[in-house]
């Protein structure tokens, strides 16, 4: 005898049990449904980047660069050129989001201070990456259609003869399936469609993927960094890393000769002032308060030179206000005016903060000296993952990077970051510096953005 709930010899089965099944395949039919549709809208996006985008760019820029002698080139190519780069960082980004392949910038740095038609084409022509670029583009346009077609078209092509082919072929004469016109088969026809297309639209949804993914390696092979590019950053980052272990041994020593000269010689005397005042407060009272005098004396100096030693070290106002509180700070203790213009919607690590303001301190330290300026301005800002700074001076001009340690010393303190610094100082005036530092900010800025120290 059967029970309630039981199914003879089965046992018992936990009611809705057929609706969890159900309900499990609907969710894994979604799941591909959802899959298939993204990878139909990108691949779709692919065929037309191929033929909309690289294919015209790449027309405009061999053009530009032919008519490079007339004039005309001189002006177009570099913009056709940066055109590319566009679409070769946007297809970088797609690799990533869709493929998880990632595909590092190769582009050298555009050098700072702006550039001339004719040196900006040369920065253009003489970077390796804009070849490959180019390559890239072309290679692009068949292989783009291929990966589309493939990722995109099964799927198509089968929820076609899945869904309307045999409506076709109730409603008219022409019902053409995957692979053949359903009506001269006839009910077998229309039964092969359905089946055929099933399966290559279930085919489709891991298909597409693997599509994606090998196009996405494609372009990783033109567009990533080349071996020479990598072991190039490599030598560069040996050689400020080495530069920058060096400039720290330096400063220790620095800091071991200032403690010894300064403020550890001043509290030596200050222990034998209090001393001998001691041993004289019996017998001679007034010598030991003169004493005791010169040792407050000598305290309050020792302490002065021990905070402008910490000051050296990492000045407190800048843990405690950023970059943009110490530099205002800083400009306020010159003595001639200087435009602060600073627009910084976050906060940098530690090190990269200590870095771009001893930089800046350096630069306005020689304008101080050197530059016989009336006035000076700082300018600094964050784009594109970089922080930008910029010193001027009316001054005399004429200074020289490599005539001096202090800017050698700049270089290297930005090096050990992979930052730049770039000096505009014709005789006459004005000096421009320019230095960059990649770096992202994190925290939200709490200070104005813009005064005059």
């Amino acid at each position: 005898m059967v029970g309630k709930g039981t199914l003879g010899r089965g046992g018992p089965r936990p009611a809705g049990g057929g609706a969890q099944v159900s309900e499990g395949f609907v969710d894994r039919f979604a799941e591909g449904a959802r899959t298939a549709l993204v990878n139909f809208v990108r691949s779709v996006i692919q065929i037309v980047v191929a033929y909309a985008a690289n294919l015209p760019l790449f027309i405009l820029t061999v053009l530009s660069i032919a008519f490079i002698p007339l004039g005309f080139g001189v002006v177009m190519a570099p913009v056709a050129i940066q055109a590319i780069r566009g679409v070769a960082n946007q297809q970088r980004a797609w690799a990533a989001e869709w493929s998880g392949v990632e595909i590092p910038v190769p582009y050298r740095a555009e050098p700072p201070g702006g550039l001339g038609a004719f040196a900006r084409l040369r920065w253009l022509l003489t970077d390796p990456a804009t070849w490959r670029d180019l390559l890239w583009v072309i290679l692009n346009v068949p292989l783009g259609l291929v990966a589309g077609v493939l990722a995109g078209g099964m799927t198509l092509y089968g929820l076609e003869g899945v869904f309307v082919a045999p409506w076709l072929t109730l409603i008219t004469e022409y019902g053409w399936g995957p692979f053949w016109m359903v009506n001269d088969y006839g009910v077998l026809g229309i039964a092969g469609a359905v089946v055929l297309g099933a399966a290559l639209t279930v085919v489709s949804v891991p298909l597409g993927g693997v599509v994606l993914k090998a196009h996405a390696l494609f372009t990783q092979s033109l567009l990533a960094p080349t071996k020479g590019a990598l072991t190039e950053r490599v030598r560069r980052l040996s050689e400020s890393r080495s530069e920058t272990v060096d400039a720290s041994a330096a400063e220790l020593r620095r800091i071991e000769r200032d403690l010894h000269d300064g403020a550890q010689a001043r509290l030596v005397a200050l222990s034998m002032n209090i001393g001998l005042a001691e041993e004289m407060m019996k017998h001679d009272p007034e010598a030991a308060q003169r004493l005791l005098a010169e040792a407050r004396a000598s305290s309050g100096t020792a302490l002065t030179e021990l905070r402008d030693l910490v000051r050296g070290i990492h000045p407190p106002v800048l843990a405690e206000r950023g970059l943009d509180g110490a530099v205002r700070a800083l400009a306020l203790t010159l003595p001639l005016p200087v435009d602060v213009r600073i627009d910084l919607p976050g906060r940098a690590d530690a090190p990269v903060e200590s870095a771009a303001y001893f930089a800046v301190a350096e630069i306005l330290a020689n304008v101080v000296k050197h530059s016989g300026a009336a006035r000076a301005w700082v300018q600094i800002e964050h784009a594109s993952g970089r922080l930008l700074m910029i010193v001027g001076d009316d001054g005399t001009g004429g200074a020289d990077p490599g005539g001096g340690s202090g800017m050698r010393g700049i270089e290297r303190r930005l090096g050990a970051f992979d930052g730049t610094m770039a000096v505009t100082s014709p005789l006459g005036g004005p000096t421009v510096v320019t230095m960059e530092l990649p770096c992202a900010l994190s925290s939200p800025k709490t200070l104005p953005s813009s005064g005059t120290g």
